[in-house]
């Protein structure tokens, strides 16, 4: 499945929440299914910077498409990166370079976060693109 096939997937599953205290029970359950990093990769070159907690973020190249691995110790956190891993995981990094991101504002993920979370969002979209953009040079 592309990204614009998951991204509408996640907005039709947000939409069916009433309100964003929903939403972040949802995000927390997404959280709980993360596929793990290996703890020997929390490291601090794979924390993303400008989190409000720790998250780490890590990338592999498997047949030509990235498989991200995260964690975080904080459970909003974890259940934010559930949902850009369900984006971005398993895509070519060419797509993830050329990925327009407006699911975010369809389902109001940065105005229901605090400015320090909504800059960890940034800031994990921005390492996703970077592993993309390190991953399409080989």
């Amino acid at each position: 499945m592309g990204i614009i096939e998951v991204q509408n997937e996640i907005v039709d599953e947000f939409s069916l929440f009433e309100d964003w205290m929903q939403r972040y029970e949802y995000m927390i359950e997404l959280g709980k299914s993360i596929d793990l990093i290996d703890p020997s990769k929390k490291i601090d070159s794979n924390l993303i910077k400008g989190c409000q907690s720790k998250l780490w973020l890590d990338a592999e190249l498997v047949h030509d498409k990235l498989i991200f691995k995260a964690d975080s110790e904080a459970i909003i956190t974890k259940g934010i990166a559930a949902v850009l891993l369900r984006v971005f995981s398993n895509q070519k990094p060419k797509d993830i370079l050329n990925a327009d991101l407006n699911f975010v504002d369809k389902i109001g993920l940065k105005e229901h976060l605090s400015p320090t979370r909504a800059n960890g969002l940034i800031s994990m979209i921005k390492q996703i693109k970077y592993y993309a953009l390190a991953y399409s040079k080989n």
